[in-house]
């Protein structure tokens, strides 16, 4: 399986990791003695299904380390336009390709047995979209005071994780949805209308439970998707805060060899 990093977030000032960036990607935020998405490239390097590792957003000049053949890919601006350019790169390079990996450049607590574990409990059904949720206890169990946002479903909390696959074709050949989505990316209410007014109300009054939600959803968007409920925090324990940035920081560096 291909895996496609999408690293191309730029902190820019007045967020509040801008200090810790100064104007350069997230991904290459230091964390333990290198950057963020080296990490995750280990993580990769280490899995024994990812054939080939497309990191898009950053550049080649940054010297980062890979032992699967690597894509270097510019940044297009926003993670919708990521995803869609990178996998749409992949399928004319590789058109038998059939389905990708998108991994977070911002996940760098994830290991090779993790990626193994994704790839192989998606290979158990055929899905466009596999699309992983960690529980609130998982997370608080392995990262607390992580503070992540959490999904109120009828039967638990979940967070989104950041290691998702998708069917290539779902990408390249769902013109309509994809223009869609990037019209709504920056509008509550439009992405509201993408999966019903109804869903989120019941959401809201935790009505829903996850496999009538993930049924209801598909159903609107047009797409056979699968939730995984995934049982490692460290999937969904990405950096959009310092305080994130900074436990993620003691936490790695006692993973360092002395």
């Amino acid at each position: 399986m291909n895996a496609l990093v999408i690293a191309g977030g730029i902190p820019k000032p007045g967020d509040p990791l801008y200090q810790y960036s100064q104007g350069k990607p997230k991904a290459l935020i230091d964390i333990a003695g290198k950057p963020m998405v080296q990490w995750v490239l280990d993580a990769l390097s280490g899995s024994a299904f990812i054939e080939h590792v497309t990191i898009i957003g950053i550049g080649d000049e940054h010297q980062l380390l890979c032992s699967k053949p690597t894509t270097y890919l510019p940044n297009q601006g926003g993670l919708l336009d990521n995803v869609r350019m990178g996998v749409n790169h992949i399928a004319e390079e590789q058109p038998e390709i059939k389905k990708v990996a998108i991994v977070s450049a911002d996940i760098p607590a994830i290991t090779s047995d993790i990626v193994d574990w994704a790839i192989n409990t998606a290979s158990e059904s055929d899905h466009d979209l596999y699309y992983n949720i960690v529980r609130r206890e998982v997370m608080e169990a392995r990262f607390p005071g992580s503070n992540r946002s959490f999904v109120h479903l009828k039967n638990g909390d979940f967070c989104g994780g950041d290691m998702n696959i998708v069917r290539v074709s779902t990408v390249t050949q769902n013109e309509t949805f994809w223009n869609e989505l990037l019209i709504a990316r920056k509008n509550a209410f439009k992405q509201a209308s993408l999966i019903g007014f109804d869903i989120l109300f019941m959401l809201l009054i935790r009505r829903l439970s996850l496999e009538s939600g993930v049924e209801k959803i598909c159903k609107r968007l047009g797409i056979n998707g699968r939730a995984i409920d995934c049982p490692y925090a460290e999937l969904a324990m990405d950096v959009d805060k310092p305080h994130q940035l900074e436990l993620l920081r003691e936490d790695l560096t006692s993973k360092v060899p002395a």
